[in-house]
């Protein structure tokens, strides 16, 4: 049996669309938060706020809420090349990349989330947390660019169950 490494994972889904579409929906608030988030705010180096239609750009820091979480996660885009390619700071010390890949009528589509630390609290939360996450939100681009469906909850409120983001498989 091989041991798991517990500092990075990866993910992958093909998509039967565009790159073009699947890269503007990680990189424009507005279509990110069609998806995946309740709210996205990107902000240049010089402090200025993008505009919702607005794509992100390598140093551009970033400010996501959720549906159904209290919590925000901040981070800088270390990487984001115009076409194919995301790499932003994520959840405390890792980080995440995104790779795109055109073949044929599919996008190819690879999550690496990485640098997570290896102490346990960080193995269930991170890793084993964030795993799971990436898993449904990439099933939910794949639904809503396929066949415009969302899959997620956006009414469920974290308040009304201490335990929904660990329970529910929607959230």
């Amino acid at each position: 049996m091989e041991t798991i490494d517990w500092s990075i994972f990866n993910k992958k889904i093909k998509i039967n669309t565009s790159l073009e579409k699947v890269y503007k929906h990680w990189t424009t608030p507005e279509l990110l938060c069609i998806w995946f988030l309740k709210e996205a705010v990107y902000t240049t180096q010089n402090g200025i706020v993008k505009g919702q239609h607005e794509q992100l750009k390598t140093n551009d820091s970033y400010t996501w809420k959720w549906h159904n979480y209290d919590g925000e996660e901040k981070g800088i885009v270390k990487e984001a090349n115009g076409r194919d390619t995301i790499v932003f700071s994520f959840a405390g010390e890792s980080n995440v990349k995104v790779i795109l890949e055109e073949k044929g009528n599919q996008v190819h589509l690879e999550l690496i989330q990485f640098d997570m630390p290896t102490d346990d609290a960080t193995k269930f939360k991170i890793h084993c947390g964030c795993s799971n996450g990436w898993t449904f939100w990439l099933a939910n681009l794949k639904a809503y660019l396929e066949h415009g469906i969302l899959l997620h909850e956006t009414e469920l409120g974290s308040t009304d169950d201490k335990m929904s983001c660990g329970e529910y498989v929607n959230v």
